[in-house]
Order: structure tokens, then sequence, then C-alpha cells
């Protein structure tokens, strides 16, 4: 939890994200060799940060580069370790000038490409593994891998700054600093792998970004987009898993468990986006959200203007995942055969060969069909392709009934 302010704020001290990202790491191992005997400590992040930046004091002076660096890193590491510590915390807890902001800008710099901005920072600020962003993306996870090494490279030869942009830069870098805020909210909202359907904490710092820089972009109708649909899907997460941790599916949800505050919030967030101007893809995505939100049963869902919305998105953000979604709405407001015809015009796309929504999907439209064995198939298949325990029982469960 305390990795990414860690690596956040030693990356700005240090003009060097990979060497921040080593140096939290060993702060990280000397926790764990301290902590078992010495107990933690009432200020976990605070000793983390400490630890790491004694650590870079050490790294500086082995590399004879002790009086150009010690100014800036180490100071005032005279002072007692307590104040140290409200200084840091001080610095962390900074709304305008957050480190992690500042990374977050830094890691999605014009001097990567895309694919490397998102990689990057999901994996400093998200803690995912590459495993994780390779089925977040659906490419290989050697792929990944390389991105993140060349993208941590090119920021050190650029000598890039762990700073936020001039305001005028802002706007042309908000896209993919959207994307990847989005991306990590998801990693949370449907865990690719491990045992946990969900993973909260991931929700609620892409949630915490997301609102730092709406503020920081007031006038930027897809920050309040991206901001809203966060809102709404987070205010599901308490009724999306059952009494022992199984997954619950949105129709089957006990609605009164929804998050009202969040909606409030999620639909206000839409508002402002819709008074700035025309909803880009993070903007419509929330209103189809709101559908769902503003629904007291599952009956009352408007599927006619969610498949509209869908439409809207496939033209303006296409792709084979709206093309899917698009499928469940239309099978829902006009008839499973329906959204069939769109699913299986996406079996042969690559990009959904190894996603496991897919066969899951299918499996769905043919059971309400009246297509039981070849349900049955697509459930079973979609349980071999996905890496969570959690939904690999929901699959199985549905290919047993």
């Amino acid at each position: 939890m305390e990795s990414a302010r860690v690596v956040a704020g030693l990356a700005r001290l240090l003009h060097d994200v990979g060497l921040a990202e080593e140096l939290a790491q060993d702060a990280l191992v000397i926790a764990l060799e301290q902590w078992p005997q010495s107990g933690v400590p009432d200020n976990p992040g605070g000793w983390l940060m400490l630890t790491a930046r004694h650590r870079a004091i050490d790294l500086i002076r082995r590399n004879a580069r002790y009086t150009d660096k010690l100014a800036e890193v180490g100071r005032d590491l005279a002072v007692r370790q307590e104040s140290a510590e409200a200084e840091l915390i001080d610095e962390l807890d900074d709304h305008i000038g957050d480190d992690l902001l500042r990374l977050l800008f830094t890691a999605c710099h014009p001097v990567l490409p895309a694919e490397g901005r998102v990689a990057l920072t999901l994996r400093l600020l998200g803690g995912l593994t590459t495993q994780e962003i390779a089925r977040a993306f659906l490419v290989p996870e050697p792929t990944v891998g390389q991105r993140i090494f060349r993208a941590k490279r090119t920021l050190a030869d650029k000598g890039v700054r762990i700073e936020l942009p001039p305001p005028d830069e802002l706007p042309g870098r908000l896209a993919s600093v959207l994307e990847v805020i989005y991306l990590i909210f998801n990693e949370g909202y449907s865990a690719t792998a491990g045992d946990d359907w969900t993973r909260p904490s991931l929700c609620e710092e892409a949630l915490r970004l997301g609102r730092v820089l709406a503020g920081l972009m007031p006038d930027q109708a897809e920050a309040h987009g991206l901001v809203a649909l966060m809102e709404i899907q987070a205010s599901r997460i308490r009724a999306r898993t059952g009494p022992d941790g199984e997954p619950v599916l949105l129709l089957d949800q006990d609605r009164r468990l929804w998050d009202r505050l969040l909606i409030r919030r999620g639909l206000a967030a839409l508002a402002r986006a819709e008074e700035l101007g025309t909803l880009g893809p993070y903007g419509l995505q929330a209103a189809i959200a709101a559908c769902h939100a503003r629904a007291v049963t599952p009956e009352d869902t408007d599927w006619e203007r969610m498949a509209a919305l869908y439409r809207v998105l496939a033209h303006v953000a296409p792709s084979p995942v709206v093309e899917l979604n698009r499928a469940v709405a239309v099978g829902m407001a006009y008839g499973p055969a329906r959204g069939l015809e769109i699913v299986d015009a996406l079996v042969r796309e690559r990009a959904l060969r190894s996603y496991p929504q897919l066969p899951a999907v299918r499996g769905d439209l043919l059971e309400k069909l009246g297509r039981l064995d070849e349900a049955r198939e697509e459930f079973r298949r979609a349980a071999d392709l996905t890496r969570n325990e959690r939904e690999r029982a929901l699959f199985l469960a549905r290919a047993g009934r």
C-alpha cells in the first residue's frame, strides 16, 4: 500500500524512476527483516521513506556523487526522526504538489510511447505485476516487461524530471493519464488473477488520483467523466461479493448495498462533464453506468438507452471489448438472438482469443436461447481462460447449472 508513495517521493528527489523503485524495494526488504522483531512502527510510510532516503545517501556516497546529490536528498537527515517523518507526511499529503500525481504525469511523458507510459505507471503506481498488466492489455507478458524496461531507460537517458508539466502542456498529456488511472481502477474492480474477486485498495487509489486530477483540471470534461464512471462503479463494490467472497453478478446484486453517496457523487461529476461539452469515451461509459445506478431494480434498467450509448461509444472509441459489452445491452433490450449476432462476429477477433468474457457472454446468450449444450461448453472455456480463482468458480458453476 505504501510502495507507490515511497517510489514517487524518491523519484522526485532522485530524478531517476528506476533507481527510486530499487531503493523502495530495499526499504521494504529491511522492513520485512526488522518489523517482526521491533514491531510495525506507528507511521509505516514515513519509516519506509526515511529508510529509503538513507539508502539513497549510501548509494550516492558509493558512486562518488556525494557532493551534488547529498544536498538534494539528505540535507536534513541529522534532524530527529520524528521531525523528518512529519515533514515527509506533509510532502506526501500535499494536494497539488502530490508526488504520486507528479510521477503519474512523468510516467506519461511524451518521450515515451503510449504503451510504455501505461505499462510503467501501472507498475509503479498501481503495484501491478507484469502478468496482470499483460492481461489488462491482452498482450504477451514478455512484451509488457520490455515496455517497462525501455520506459525506465528512456526517462533516465532523457533526464526527465519528476514534476508536473506546465499548464499549457497539461491537456495534451491528459489522455494517457486518464487511461492509466482507469486501468488501475479496473484491476481493483475485477482482479485479473489471484484468489480475490476485487482489490478495493486499487479502486480507492485510482479514485483518489482521479479526484485530484479533476480538481487540478476543472475544465476538462473527460477528467470529470472518468471520475463519474469510477464513482458509480465503485458504489457497487460491497454488493459484488457474497459472504464467502464469491462473485455476485450485477443483475443479482442486492442494490441496498450500493453506496448512495458514491452514486450521488458520480452523477454530479457526470452532470459537470455534460456541462463542459460533448461526452468523450469516459463520459459515455459513465452515462451507461448511470443507467444501472438510476434503476431501483434490474427490471427498471433502460436497456434501450444503454444499447444506444454503446453504439455511440463504439463510434467514438471502437474496440472489440466495447462491441462485446454492446452485445450484452442489445441482448437485454432486443432479445438474446440479436446480442448473439454481435458476439459471433467477434469470435475471430485476435485480441479476444484469451479474453474469458467473450465465451462467458456467448454462454449466457446461448443459455437464454435454450441451447444448453453449447452454453455449457462456452462457460467451461471461459473457466479455462481466466486466471482469477473466484471467476473460475463462477464460470464452472454456470456450466454445472
